[in-house]
């Protein structure tokens, strides 16, 4: 289990590029599996969970050549299915939440597609409905082995249809529509997901011959084709890791400039930063934070009551920043109710931030609310475990801004994805060392 040591309390200044979107990359490269033509893939991010989904498509008999720092070919003409029913399968799988997306395409192209119960982030209940309705729809076969707890879909030719699927999830939304795309006829997909990094999925694949319309509304139409074709593609700047990088410049009072950040695919993020007083200014495709000497402060709404930020679907605020803001809000002037709506074990990490000092109420697995110190009061250095990705940084954000010495231990959920997220600190001026 590898540990961090942190010393808090520098200021950092520079400049940081942010890594390529994980939770694109973990769709694009499920994609590879419907061509048996080449598809070229720009600014993968080299971080856990994407090298675990790399090595799952190489035992499945994709060939992969690297062609970059970050660029890599996949060629997946001569598949090996029997790995999907294998030990060694089953065993890999489980480990990587991403994995439920090579269901898709596998079923699209080849009329079946396997998965364990996928692993991923202890941060609740997150649950598969969505995907296997969504098979179910078009007219695969379902199976569930309960002790092995093993998924499976089968059908000699997907139909198109219409759905209304039960939540906007997106990677039940890339499943669905990765298997659509090769269906015969058309079909239609309401309450869909429209996040950036699926209209990214859905672009690269009209790129490779696919007609999906609709894309970045919540109803998308596919017509189906016969087969795909190669394709080049570029992944958008990680826009998660562009608000960690915001709320580390907030939280140490740090000049910090973010480049190429993608400022036209946030969304919400930079007004929400915005809300808790916190200074973005939009230089060309930068964002450049400057120092927040004088701390920052939380609008109130216009009637005085204390603001909410909450999470929702596309074009709403992601959840995966929550756990970030409610860290930054620790040091701000004013209070704030964080409703994480949908994971019931996101805000468990709280208790650390109370350990540091933070005012935090925690009213409810899904709220808490948080009394800010503006910066009257540090946080004081402890150790601490990290439990999923976004609370690993969370605390380590916390961790930046406090006084002493701080450990982080089990930073494995941090790299899983943060791209070489000690040393890139290392060079805008953190005190951070990585421990084995």
């Amino acid at each position: 289990m590898g540990t961090f040591k942190i010393e808090g309390g520098h200021q950092l200044k520079g400049e940081i590029t942010p890594q390529g979107a994980k939770n694109e990359a973990l769709q694009i490269l499920c994609a590879v599996l419907l061509t048996e033509e080449k598809v070229t893939i720009h600014n993968i991010p080299n971080i856990i969970d994407v090298n675990k989904l790399i090595d799952l498509l190489e035992n499945l008999g994709v060939i992969i050549k690297k062609i970059g720092p970050a660029s890599y070919t996949f060629m997946a003409n001569d598949l090996n299915l029997e790995y999907l029913e294998t030990p060694q399968f089953k065993s890999d799988g489980k480990g990587l939440r991403g994995s439920i997306m090579l269901v898709g395409p596998l079923l699209g192209r080849f009329g079946k597609g396997y998965i364990p119960k996928p692993g991923g982030d202890k941060i609740g209940r997150r649950r598969l409905d969505t995907h296997f309705e969504g098979f179910i729809k078009l007219g695969a076969n379902f199976r569930y082995n309960r002790e092995e707890y093993f998924y499976g879909v089968e059908a000699e030719k997907l139909k198109g249809t219409f759905m209304l699927l039960d939540e906007a999830s997106v990677t039940g939304t890339a499943n669905i529509v990765m298997a659509a795309v090769l269906a015969e006829g058309t079909t239609t997909i309401y309450n869909a997901a429209c996040e950036p990094y699926l209209q990214q999925l859905c672009k690269m694949l009209n790129r490779m011959g696919a007609r999906i319309s609709g894309i970045g509304s919540n109803m998308l139409t596919i017509e189906g084709v016969e087969k795909l074709g190669g394709t080049e593609h570029t992944m958008l700047p990680d826009m998660i890791e562009i608000g960690s990088w915001v709320g580390m410049a907030a939280m140490t009072r740090s000049e910090l400039t973010i480049k190429n950040a993608g400022w036209d695919y946030l969304g919400q993020i930079p007004s929400v930063f915005a809300k808790l007083g916190i200074t973005l200014e939009k230089r060309g495709d930068d964002i450049y934070i400057p120092e927040h000497s004088e701390g920052y402060e939380i609008q109130n709404y216009i009637d005085g009551s204390v603001l909410t930020i909450s999470d929702a679907p596309w074009p709403g605020f992601t959840p995966d920043l929550l756990s970030i803001v409610l860290t930054i809000a620790t040091q701000a002037r004013g209070s704030v109710l964080i409703h994480q709506k949908m994971f019931e074990s996101r805000l468990f990490f709280v208790d650390k931030l109370i350990d540091m000092g933070a005012k935090i109420i925690l009213c409810d697995p899904h709220r808490a609310t948080v009394i800010g110190h503006d910066f009257q009061s540090t946080l004081k250095a402890t150790t601490m475990t990290s439990p999923d990705i976004r609370a690993g940084v969370s605390l380590l954000i916390a961790a930046l801004s406090a006084k002493g010495t701080s450990t982080i231990h089990n930073i494995e959920q941090i790299d899983r994805g943060y791209e070489n997220i000690d040393g890139r600190l290392q060079a805008i001026g953190a005190s951070i060392i990585r421990v084995d």
